[in-house]
């Protein structure tokens, strides 16, 4: 079994750092805990559109995909690109820097991750509490939400965070860049189960759904 702890991390914080500096303005029009108003709706979907796009060409060609049949592989299936799923959220880190949180993978294995914060904000009229975790340099939200098992992979999506925005004490959560890990789409890959605390009640309708494939 091998061991997929998160999907395209190169790509995907690319991705993020390149949103990130197009789109935010720290100091203008941004909320802390709801809507992050400070992004060119049409340039944004524009650009989610073509990281999504660069994903695509990944999965069907490169030797690292997991999609086994290339040849039929149309691409995967995404939420349309929604600014309103992109939130400012104020971060809560833990006064102990040493805590840690034991993740159960789809194997029946486990893995240690860093406790980093949590992440506070508010989406639909609903306040919500993710926590972000930390293995090596990345830093990431595992999340399942009304969604799960229905429109979007049961065992839950991924948000990979720029480190860049880590440094004070908010955060933007970007919905619309949530990916499916590797097991989603072959079970060779063991892939970490979000814990229990980062279950949403709300449904959110951004970023990958699912669709199997071979």
């Amino acid at each position: 079994m091998i061991k997929n702890r998160f999907f395209l991390t190169g790509l995907l914080l690319l991705t993020l750092i390149v949103v990130y500096y197009t789109f935010f303005d720290s100091g203008n029009g941004t909320s802390v805990g709801g809507l992050d108003e400070s992004v060119n709706p049409a340039a944004y979907r524009q650009e989610i559109e073509k990281q999504r796009n660069e994903k695509n060409r990944f999965l069907k060609s490169d030797a690292q995909s997991p999609v086994k049949d290339k040849t039929n592989f149309k691409g995967l299936v995404y939420f349309e690109p929604d600014p309103a799923y992109r939130v400012a959220a104020r971060l809560e880190p833990f006064a102990d820097k040493t805590q840690k949180l034991v993740v159960r993978m789809s194997d029946g294995s486990e893995e240690v991750y860093d406790k980093f914060a949590h992440a506070v904000f508010s989406l639909n009229d609903k306040t919500g509490r993710l926590l972000i975790v930390k293995l090596q340099n990345t830093y990431s939200i595992l999340f399942r939400d009304a969604t799960s098992n229905k429109e979007t992979y049961g065992g839950g999506r991924y948000i990979e965070l720029n480190p860049d925005q880590l440094t004070g004490n908010r955060v933007i959560l970007d919905f619309n860049t949530a990916y499916n890990p590797y097991c989603a789409y072959n079970p060779t890959y063991a892939c970490p189960i979000p814990p229990a605390e980062n279950t949403l009640p709300i449904a959110i309708k951004a970023g990958e759904k699912y669709l199997q494939h071979e």
